[in-house]
């Protein structure tokens, strides 16, 4: 073959290299494409008092620990924090805010607060008032919330339950958030789900309020889950200058 004809070939076969290095299907054909990175765990705050703390039951037993569980068998990366605080009145909780967000990084509230308000028979404007400053202040940190209501003891008279009992509603109204009626539904005055007390559940009761509490916070943290790859696009976009 002539000297100048094989130069041509040559050319040809470097320039037919580089268009196939140049197609991306091409060239990382037969490479593994890179495995999808793990969800971020959600991190769920639970607030509240001795029903968040888990008075009187043993360790694995609480509301938050069962929640988790129960949260992860529906598929959810997830992390429950107990920071609930037995004895706890709306007014100490609300106290108590700031160093409950400031223990690391909340992606959704449940608010489970108002029991020991009504036990000690105090005013039902002062537990709106604290509650809606608890609210208010996780809206601020733009944290979606589960606000869980609380009915008061009926021996307290029909006028202050009705005014107690409709605190819930509406600041679950006012503000917008996921509401979940009352918290001991299906437990409260059952022997069967209580400790001796008649007002802490026990871990059958436990899991009946997690059985109820699952599915809505489940919904939740699913709602989250699809805006966070939008959010993330979107950021990246501007970072990019897209």
């Amino acid at each position: 073959m002539p000297r100048r004809l094989s130069f041509v070939w040559l050319c040809a076969g470097l320039a037919g290299v580089l268009i196939l290095t140049s197609m991306p299907g091409l060239a990382r054909a037969g490479t593994k494409p890179a495995p999808p990175s793990p969800a971020r765990e959600v991190r769920l705050l639970a607030f509240g008092n001795s029903l968040i703390h888990g008075y009187g039951l043993a360790a694995g037993q609480t509301l938050p620990e069962r929640l988790e569980a129960a949260l992860k068998a529906r598929g959810h990366s997830v992390a429950v924090i107990n920071s609930g605080n037995s004895g706890d009145t709306t007014a100490s909780g609300r106290a108590r805010l700031e160093w409950a967000l400031g223990a690391g990084r909340v992606d959704l509230a449940l608010v489970a607060l108002g029991g020991n308000d009504a036990l000690r028979g105090l005013d039902p404007a002062g537990t709106y008032d604290n509650l809606d400053a608890i609210l208010t202040r996780l809206a601020a940190a733009g944290l979606p919330v589960l606000l869980a209501g609380m009915l008061a003891p009926r021996n307290l008279g029909a006028d202050y339950a009705a005014d107690f009992d409709a605190v819930f509603p509406k600041l679950a109204e006012t503000h917008g958030v996921a509401f979940y009626p009352f918290l001991l539904d299906g437990v409260a005055m059952d022997p069967a789900l209580n400790q001796a007390d008649g007002i802490h559940p026990n871990a059958a009761g436990v899991a009946v309020i997690v059985a109820r509490l699952a599915p809505l916070l489940g919904a939740m943290i699913e709602a989250l889950e699809k805006r966070r790859p939008q959010a993330e696009g979107a950021a990246g976009g501007a970072a990019s200058g897209g």
